[in-house]
Order: C-alpha cells, then sequence, then structure tokens
C-alpha cells in the first residue's frame, strides 16, 4: 500500500467514526476536519464571525478561547489524552477530548494533535435533558435493612445524572449513618466504561465515609459488559446481596440471629 492510499484510508477511517473529529498540527492551526465536524460546526461558525466550518481551516485553536494562554499551557503539558465539558459562547455544550498525534517512528514524537467534540448540544436541549435526568432521579432512596439502603437506577447513566447521584447518595448515608449501600442496575439500559469509572467512583467516596457500596440487578446482557469492578461485591439480584449484608452484619454481631 502506498503512502497516498494510507492517507486516504486513514481519512476515510476517520469520516466513518460518526463523530466531530478535527486535526490541529503543532502550532495549534486547525489543517482537517471530518465531514461530521464540518457540518456541526458550520451551525457554530457564525458565533465567531465565520460563514461556515470551512472557514476555520488554518485558523489557531487559540482563536476559540477566551483565554487562549491557559489554552496553550495544557497544550504543552498534554503527553496523553485530555477530556473536558466546554460551552461554545453559551450557546452549546459539549464534551472535548485532545489526544496528541505521536510517530511510534520517531521516540513518540508529537507531530499534531486530534480533537473530538462529543455530544453537541444546544443550552436549551441540555436543559431539557437534565430536567428529564431529575425526574429519573425522583425515585427515592429506600431504607430496606438496618443501616442499609438500595438505590434502584433506570434508563441511561451519564456523567450529568452520575454526579447527581453521587452528591445525593453521599448525603443520605453520612446524614442517616448508612454502612450498606447497594445500587441497582436492573434497569439500566446502557453499560460502557464511563458507568465502569463512575461506578468505582460511586465506590471510592462511599469508602471514605465507612460505607460499602454493593451493585446487583446484573443481567445477563449486562454481566457480559460490566466486567471486573475492583473491590466491589456483585451480586445477581437485591436479595443477594442483602443476604451478604446480613452475614456480615452477623459476623459483626455473632450473638444475633439472621433470617431471610
Amino acid at each position: 500500500m502506498n503512502g497516498l492510499s494510507m492517507k486516504l484510508s486513514a481519512k476515510d477511517a476517520l469520516n466513518s467514526i460518526g463523530e466531530n473529529i478535527i486535526i490541529a498540527d503543532t502550532d495549534y492551526k486547525i489543517t482537517w476536519m471530518n465531514t461530521k465536524a464540518d457540518k456541526s460546526l458550520s451551525a457554530i461558525a457564525p458565533l465567531y464571525g465565520l460563514t461556515n466550518a470551512e472557514e476555520m481551516i488554518g485558523l489557531s485553536m487559540d482563536f476559540f478561547h477566551k483565554k487562549p494562554e491557559h489554552q496553550q499551557l495544557m497544550m504543552e503539558q498534554l503527553q496523553e489524552g485530555h477530556r473536558a465539558r466546554i460551552t461554545i459562547k453559551n450557546t452549546f455544550i459539549a464534551d472535548i477530548v485532545v489526544t496528541p498525534i505521536k510517530n511510534s517512528q520517531h521516540n513518540e514524537q508529537i507531530e499534531g494533535y486530534m480533537v473530538m467534540l462529543l455530544d453537541v448540544t444546544s443550552h436549551a436541549e441540555e436543559e431539557k435533558r437534565k430536567d428529564a435526568l431529575i425526574q429519573d432521579l425522583s425515585v427515592p432512596l429506600l431504607n430496606i435493612w438496618e443501616k442499609t439502603i438500595v438505590l434502584p437506577l433506570a434508563g441511561v447513566l451519564d456523567w450529568n445524572r452520575g454526579e447527581l447521584v453521587l452528591s445525593t447518595v453521599l448525603e443520605e448515608c453520612a446524614s442517616q449513618k448508612i454502612e450498606y449501600f447497594l445500587i441497582s442496575l436492573r434497569g439500566i439500559s446502557h453499560f460502557d466504561d464511563s458507568v465502569r469509572n463512575y461506578l468505582q467512583k460511586l465506590a471510592g467516596c462511599l469508602k471514605l465515609i465507612g460505607v460499602q457500596c454493593i451493585i446487583v440487578g446484573i443481567k445477563p446482557e449486562l454481566a457480559l459488559s460490566i466486567r471486573e469492578l475492583k473491590d466491589i461485591p456483585i451480586f445477581r439480584d437485591a436479595h443477594a446481596g442483602l443476604k451478604h449484608i446480613m452475614k456480615l452484619q452477623e459476623k459483626e454481631s455473632p450473638n444475633s440471629t439472621l433470617r431471610i
């Protein structure tokens, strides 16, 4: 395969990903964007006095920052991927992922940057989504046993909802002196690395206040993607999880008798 074919196939691959992808050189100037980014950024371009996304080619990434010196400092120190939540001219919201493009044949020298804009939405759409997430969270935390609560989750678990769940659970556990927290994933429709990372964060925060996090409600299709979670007990259903808690409490209080 010659060099030209490799370049064409690389562009075809980037166009096929289905995300907004922008390529910048080591001077942080935009050199290329895929077709999805061209379409998405054409709606954003007028906010910067530009006619369309094509006029962004050749511009420095500094052009789009209120504080370019902050962006330059971050880019100079960047060796791995960096992800952040950004607001675009108080009109759009997106997740941005910046990844250095390294040359494996030249001591991993950085030769440019790939920028991905994920989940670009308007403020109005974001507010509607937040309202829907809050509605999903209206299901109360349930006290099911001594010093034990359970939270049944349903739908999609993303960053915004995860942060709301985290703050609510931590406050409840601290105020009620909870020792065991069960989180049921039976109603979760999607599971990926972001959900896995959130569960690890939740369990870590709970551990700091003396609460053990236990995951229950694992459906067969979810079991295939959840893989291993570090130091988090996992059970098929809430009944099995509660039996586990009772055994632990029985060990702590050997004179008591617990049955389920």
